[in-house]
């Protein structure tokens, strides 16, 4: 973590009322991707700060209900730390793996624990209001995103183009959970870059981390 930035101990979607749709006090860990070779290895965009400890939460729940249970993890080629080839128990074939592209895989949330000082779980900054240092309302977070460059708060206003502001004490002074609010450095807002966002599919699609389990 930079010296300025936060440490976003993330989860992209909070559940319920997320985007995600996933079970009730559940929180997103992981999301696959497309199939990888013949023999069931699917890519698997992990969530967690250190992509590997996906698996070290334990069995995963799917949207459905499906119980998830991942093995042989190994660091997907290419420059996406955050990417994963993995094995799931009983798929073996590449059709199998293929049938989970795009599935995501939650985790509930009591095995998360607290957070550290200073720490926050993406799943309680999402749905929180900003606002700017003299109180006037800028919109709701509604996503994390880490394209490379450091954690972002994207931003909804009820108006316009969504913000994005990054996530560090600078630009963003104060996070407020109990009143449901962040306050956002007006000088740091900007405009969403399409070139930099998430790709089509959950192999470049950015989001956030979890603290690894232990």
């Amino acid at each position: 973590m930079a010296e300025d930035g936060r440490d976003p101990t993330r989860a992209p979607a909070p559940v319920p009322g997320g985007r995600s749709g996933g079970p009730a006090g559940h929180v997103l860990l992981a999301e696959f991707g497309r199939a990888q070779g013949l023999r069931g290895e699917v890519r698997l965009k992990s969530h967690t700060a250190e992509p590997r400890a996906v698996a070290a939460y334990g069995p995963l729940v799917t949207e459905d209900g499906r119980t998830i249970v991942l093995r042989d993890l190994r660091q997907a080629a290419g420059g996406q730390t955050d990417m994963l080839v993995v094995r799931v128990d009983g798929v073996t074939t590449r059709e199998g793996a293929e049938a989970l592209n795009r599935v995501r895989l939650y985790v509930p949330r009591e095995r998360l624990g607290e957070p550290e000082a200073d720490e926050f779980f993406l799943a309680d900054l999402v749905g929180l209001s900003a606002r700017t240092e003299a109180g006037e309302p800028l919109g709701t977070i509604v996503a994390v995103p880490n394209y490379g460059g450091g954690d972002i708060l994207e931003i909804a206003p009820p108006q316009g183009a969504t913000l994005l502001v990054p996530f560090t004490k600078a630009c963003v002074p104060a996070v407020d959970l109990r009143a449901g609010f962040v306050t956002v450095n007006e000088a740091a807002l900007t405009a969403p870059d399409p070139a930099g966002g998430p790709g089509e599919d959950a192999d470049s699609e950015a989001e956030p981390e979890l603290p690894s389990a232990g």
